[in-house]
């Protein structure tokens, strides 16, 4: 459960996407990080150790890819702020639909595989599915759109 006092109200959800927070009091992050669910954790750790090397993200809640085609092109822009192509999306399933939201810049951390069957936390160590890797692939994803 998310502490609401740091993080934008629940009630976001309505729009199948939203930011949760954001460290670039001008609107324009460094990257942005977007989860649809389960993977909301690790974008979180990620913001905070992001936070602390002095990198500005952005921090999406995207439960509903359709509730969020839903709204205006205004709120989404507001979202997903179309000039910012630095983009992480985390899902603990395959990439399909999220080409959309990431871009050609843009890096998806997920599951190319099907069939695992074990305890929730021995999966997440055998996929690499960390917020040090969302780190990592966001600083990727920073430089690779700074040249």
């Amino acid at each position: 459960t998310l502490d609401r006092t740091t993080y934008a109200a629940a009630s976001g959800v309505q729009k199948g996407g939203y930011v949760l927070k954001c460290a670039a009091p001008d609107g324009n992050p460094d990257v942005i990080l977007i989860a649809s669910g389960s993977e909301v954790p690790l974008i979180v750790g990620a913001y905070d150790a992001l936070v602390a090397k002095g990198v500005k993200p952005r921090i999406v809640s995207m439960p509903s890819f359709d509730l969020y085609e839903r709204q205006s092109q205004e709120y989404r822009d507001s979202v997903l702020p179309p000039h910012v192509r630095a983009r992480v999306g985390v899902e603990f399933a395959g990439d399909y639909g999220w080409g959309k939201y990431l871009g050609l810049d843009g890096e998806f951390i997920g599951m190319n595989t099907f069939g695992h069957s074990a305890p929730l936390k021995m999966l997440l160590e055998e996929f690499n599915f960390t917020s040090d890797r969302v780190v990592e692939v966001a600083e990727r994803v920073i430089a690779k759109n700074k040249k």
